[in-house]
Order: structure tokens, then sequence, then C-alpha cells
């Protein structure tokens, strides 16, 4: 036998060997799809980045032990966009023209999402997670996360009828979630028959309370709409006890979860109210696993569960499901199936509308260091965005 006749002998046997005991070289396997995970871990919004890669690691990890997306494995590539949007378009374009991503999940602030969006103009699946303001319809981008019709409509009303609360004051960080979230939240306001006292916005940076806390104690405000981030969350809602004024308003935060209150501290949540679509101490049987899932993976000492990170689980389901309905990853064949597209998360059934979903929301008060729901509002739709 001619040498090389030998070696393509030779080399005939060793794959159907492989092949009949299932031995195949990673060479012959598919490859892995990548997938960017563009969370914040700096930043006034990096206490929310541990729970969120936890949660999109343990999404990943049970799509992956059931076969992965379209027969290939996930493979997370996770970067910190906790920075101005400029950085984080940067970030996102290493992954996809460099690490070659074909799909994205995103949890962070909607300036990023902005940036994102423009950078890839439908070329890519892109999955956003977080509450936000509403109107996102770019091709190839789809919205998990609460909008303020969600959150407020069935909320301020509420509030209004059981609490009192008629004389509001905003409070937020200065871009576009908080101004056009106050936006919405003026109509419901003055449907329940109640008043914008007073509103402002404030630098990310902002650490000291006390000229804002001066100016809601002076115009007697029963109720204070907060759509401060992270750490200014933390700081101002902390001032607003110390200040003495849980005596006389309650606070309702749009994103206000259980790391923020763990910030916040038990002994200054007095009267705070969070509005959100998922809480860790929701009590159904899918929250129940869900919770009982992170606990067993990441430990009694992991990053608390909340919905933000809960909101990058999903988005990873997310993908899974539009991926095995259009069986293709392109953006293009995604969009073309997305509407009705459901899937099972921690929250029950999820059909997406208009690259939305309607949800349940749950208004919840703080007790102590943790959250207790206290009204739900069944199948709330998220408005009107892409209609």
């Amino acid at each position: 036998m001619k040498r090389r006749d030998f070696i393509k002998s030779s080399l005939s046997v060793a794959i159907a060997g492989a092949l009949s005991s299932n031995l195949i070289p990673s060479a012959f396997a598919a490859a892995p799809i990548k997938v960017g995970i563009l969370i914040p871990l700096s930043g006034p919004a990096g206490l929310f980045g541990p729970s969120s890669q936890n949660c999109a690691q343990m999404a990943v990890d049970e799509i992956n032990a059931s076969g992965g997306i379209l027969g290939r494995q996930i493979e997370p590539v996770f970067a910190d966009v906790g920075g101005p949007p400029a950085d984080a378009t940067q970030a996102a374009l290493k992954l996809w023209k460099g690490e070659k991503a074909e799909a994205f999940i995103g949890m962070h602030d909607s300036a990023v999402r902005g940036a994102l969006t423009n950078l890839f103009k439908g070329q890519v699946p892109y999955i956003y997670t977080p509450v936000y303001e509403g109107g996102e319809c770019a091709a190839g981008t789809y919205v998990i996360g609460e909008t303020p019709e969600q959150q407020l409509a069935p909320v301020i009303p509420w509030l209004a009828a059981e609490k009192g609360a008629k004389k509001w004051y905003l409070i937020g960080n200065d871009y576009n979630w908080p101004r056009d979230t106050n936006a919405a939240a003026k109509t419901y306001i003055e449907a329940s028959g109640g008043e914008v006292v007073g509103e402002e916005y404030l630098p990310f940076t902002a650490d000291n309370f006390d000229s804002n806390l001066a100016k809601i104690k002076d115009t007697g405000a029963n109720a204070v709409l907060i759509t401060l981030v992270g750490g200014a969350s933390v700081g101002f809602n902390r001032a607003f006890a110390s200040f003495g004024l849980s005596d006389s308003a309650i606070r309702l935060g749009t994103l206000i979860e259980e790391n923020t209150l763990a910030g916040i501290g038990a002994e200054n949540s007095r009267g705070l109210y969070s509005s959100a679509g998922y809480f860790a101490s929701i009590d159904t049987p899918a929250a129940r696993s869900f919770a009982d899932a992170y606990a067993a993976k990441f430990g009694a000492d992991a990053a608390a569960l909340n919905s933000l990170g809960e909101s990058c689980y999903e988005g990873v389901l997310l993908l899974n499901a539009l991926a095995g309905k259009a069986q293709s990853l392109s953006a293009s064949d995604i969009d073309a199936i997305a509407e009705g597209t459901s899937y099972e998360g921690p929250r029950g059934t999820a059909t997406m509308s208009n690259r939305h979903f309607a949800k349940d929301i749950y208004l919840a008060e703080a007790n102590g260091a943790s959250f207790e729901v206290v009204q739900t509002f069944a199948d709330v739709a998220p408005g009107n965005n892409c209609g």
C-alpha cells in the first residue's frame, strides 16, 4: 500500500471509530453560539451586575444541558456596560465583530440601548431586558422589561385610593428613562385626582440630597416617585428617612429591587413601595422553582434575586424560543416570526406582542429588608409601543 493511501485509510478508520464510540473530536462538533451579555459591572448601576450575571449564566447552563440552541452550546461572553454609551458601544462592537457574537442580551440603561440599536441596525438579534420608558420598536430588538404604563397606570390610582397619595413629587436621574417615565406618570396622577407639586432631575454622581429633601418638605408632598438609579437611589432613600419624611410621605420606586433595598437598609424603608413584574418573594410554583434553583446553584451568600437579574434569565429563554421558532439565528428570520413567540419563565407564560410582553405587575411594600407583595394587577399590557 502506498503511503498516501495508507494515511487516507487510517484516517477513515479513526473517524469511523470515533463516530461509533461517540468520541467525536471537537473539530467535528457544531461550534458554540457566542452570545454577548451586556450588563453593568461598574458605575451607578453596578450593584445590579452580580445577580444579572448569575441569572444569565443559570439560564445558559440549563439550556446547554438540554442540548443548547439549535443543537449548539451557548457560550456567554459578558461585557461591562456600566459606563457612558460610547464605551458600551465599543464593548459591544468588540464582541460582535471581534468575538463573532451572534446575538446580544442587554440589561443596562436606556441611553446605552439607544446607542446599541443604532450600532446593530437590525443586523443581529438584540434582547433588552430591564424596565424602561417604552417606545422601542427597532428591527431585531425585543423588549422584556416593564413600561411606565405597566408599572404606574394601575399602581398610582391604587395608592391614591388606599394610601391617600395625592400630592406627588417626582425625582430622578437626568436622562430619558426618568423623564419619559415621569411624563407618563403625570397623566396617571392627574387622572387619579392628584397633582405634581415638584419635579427635578439629578446627575448620576449626586450624593448630597439635603436641598432636594428640603424642597419636598416645603411642597407638602405626601408621595414621592423615585426614578434614581442604583447608588443614587440608595443615598436618596437613606437621607429621606433620616430627614424624617417617612412620617409624612410614601415613596414609590420603579427601579428599587432587593439589592437596592439592602443598601437602603431596614431602618430606612418604612413607607417604601416598589412596582415591578417580579420580586423574589412571589409565591407561585414557577417563581418558587426558580428561586430554589438559584439558591442551590449560587448559595446563601449570592447576590439577592431581583427583577433586573431575573430579566436576564428570561432574556436567554427568549433567545432560545425565538431561534427555535425561526430555526435560525438570523436577525431577519427571527424578526419574521417574533410576533406571538412564547416561553415559560419564572413569571409564567410570556407571549410576545409588538416586541413587548403583557405581564402581571406586583406592588410590593418594604417590610424591613425584604419586599412583601400587597397588590397584584393581572396581565397588564405594555401600551401601544409599536402599533
